[in-house]
């Protein structure tokens, strides 16, 4: 009977420790990230986050797979760029617009 009593305080112990685990990491994981900033891709489309509090507009050049890079002005927040497979990276040229 003390065996049985001992595994089951063994156990509820574990159960209490990973239920205080699980409480932390909820409570620490918070909302859901919020999109990055520079350029990003999600599985099928390309963006650019213009992380600002200003109001800036600023001048990206975005590099693009067997076509002609260019440059394009974006405002804060987040810009659609295109496809995925077609949008190599994006990056801030220096300059605003």
């Amino acid at each position: 009977m003390r065996v049985r009593r001992t595994v089951l305080s063994t156990l509820g112990s574990v159960a209490l420790v990973l239920t205080s685990l699980g409480a932390l990491t909820a409570a620490t994981a918070g909302p859901a990230a919020a999109d990055p900033c520079g350029f990003y891709e999600t599985g099928s489309d390309a963006f650019h986050n213009h992380c600002t509090s200003d109001g800036s507009r600023v001048v990206i050049k975005v590099d693009v797979a067997w076509a002609a890079d260019y440059e394009r002005c974006v405002g804060p927040g987040t810009s659609w760029l295109g496809s995925a497979a077609k949008i190599q990276g994006a990056h801030y040229t220096g300059r605003a617009c």
